[in-house]
């Protein structure tokens, strides 16, 4: 897939500014009524509109800057523009910011029309990850409770027989006019028509299994593919993918957050995985070679003779995979030489011996910095 940015001729750094202005060049110069039963003109014209529904929206642009393709388009059901959504859905989400000049419907210099499409609430949900999921990536299945549309009304609200009725009070038009007098003269204000909710119609005689919502909670299986090397607090948005809104609301957003479950043995910074190996002070004199666990398996390290406690040794490449690029993090390995508690009358000896052919050994003292 084409990078975001080349596709809107930006920079990374472009202000929204810059990118409203690109794309509205691009999408004028792409629109199908200019551009009739041109399909490559119609892949451009989408392919601009699902590149600036990302970058317009700082969170969708966060999780692209740092994923990828894979932070905004994973999982089964986070469709972009050409995966799913209509011209219309596409008129209806960005035909504001063309002004006037801008109908889908009317041609490109017809009557203005800029309606935004309502939508629903997004949904949010934690996800656990072990350290291999994060490793290597991972397809998961998880189980989410979301509103969807009322099987037995379809959604209408209305009880089965019946349907929903004009709104009295805006008289079907989703609107309601307010007329006001003051110093500078009359003014006139639209707004959502308190009764209906903006939809035009009221229930009379609402369905019985949601009480005329056309909702209800229901148990679903969404499908997603988690790109390695995510961290705790990141988070991957499914478009559409949340919770399903009254006739006429486009669904909310699924967002799920990242979690990293415990590891055994394993800490983590950043792109480093952190562990600690515990040997004898004998192996710390003499050195040892350790068959060390990693993320990918157990690889050799070579402990030099005379290490000291608290020393730590780095495996390079042995982290977490970086979220752009192809290179890895390193695994620190912690020594800690541990003294025995209790030996044997024979190891005293031995010690002792060993203390006889030391006699330059001394005791040093130094300065511990607090801070």
């Amino acid at each position: 897939m084409r990078d975001y940015y080349e596709i809107l001729g930006v920079s990374k750094t472009a202000s929204s500014d810059e990118l409203k202005k690109s794309y509205r060049k691009i999408a004028m110069k792409y629109h199908p009524d200019k551009n009739p039963n041109d399909k490559e003109a119609e892949v451009k014209f989408k392919e601009a509109a699902e590149a600036y529904s990302v970058l317009s929206d700082s969170q969708k642009r966060q999780q692209y800057d740092q994923f990828g393709h894979a932070g905004v388009n994973s999982g089964g059901g986070g469709p972009g523009f050409q995966g799913g959504m209509s011209m219309e859905d596409i008129f209806n989400s960005f035909g504001d910011i063309f002004g006037d000049g801008f109908d889908p419907f009317g041609g490109i210099f017809g009557g203005g029309r800029s309606s935004r499409v309502k939508k629903a609430r997004d949904l949010k949900v934690n996800l656990k990850l072990s350290f291999s999921d994060i490793y290597s990536g991972v397809n998961k299945t998880i189980k989410i409770k979301r509103l969807e549309h009322c099987e037995t009304c379809s959604g209408s609200g209305a009880k089965q027989g019946t349907m929903p009725v004009s709104c009295s009070q805006c008289n079907g038009a989703g609107q309601v006019r307010q007329v006001s007098q003051s110093f500078f003269g009359q003014s006139v204000s639209v707004r959502e028509c308190p009764v209906c909710s903006g939809s035009g119609q009221t229930i009379q005689n609402p369905c019985n299994s949601c009480g005329g919502s056309g909702l209800h909670r229901k148990t679903v299986e969404i499908k997603i593919k988690v790109p390695s090397g995510v961290s705790a607090g990141n988070y991957m948005t499914l478009n559409q993918q949340g919770n399903k809104g009254p006739k006429g609301y486009q669904s909310g957003d699924l967002i799920i957050f990242f979690e990293e479950e415990e590891h055994s043995i394993f800490n983590r910074n950043g792109e480093d995985v952190i562990t600690e190996a515990v040997i004898q002070f004998y192996e710390a004199a003499s050195g040892i070679t350790l068959e060390i666990p990693t993320l990918e398996g157990k690889a050799k390290l070579k402990i030099p003779a005379g290490i000291q406690s608290s020393q730590v040794l780095r495996m390079r490449g042995k982290g977490f995979p970086r979220m752009r690029g192809s290179s890895r993090g390193d695994q620190l390995v912690r020594v800690h030489v541990e003294t025995p508690q209790k030996i044997s009358s024979k190891q005293k000896k031995l010690l002792e011996e060993f203390e006889k052919l030391n006699k330059n050994s001394k005791t040093v003292f130094r300065r511990i910095n607090l801070d």
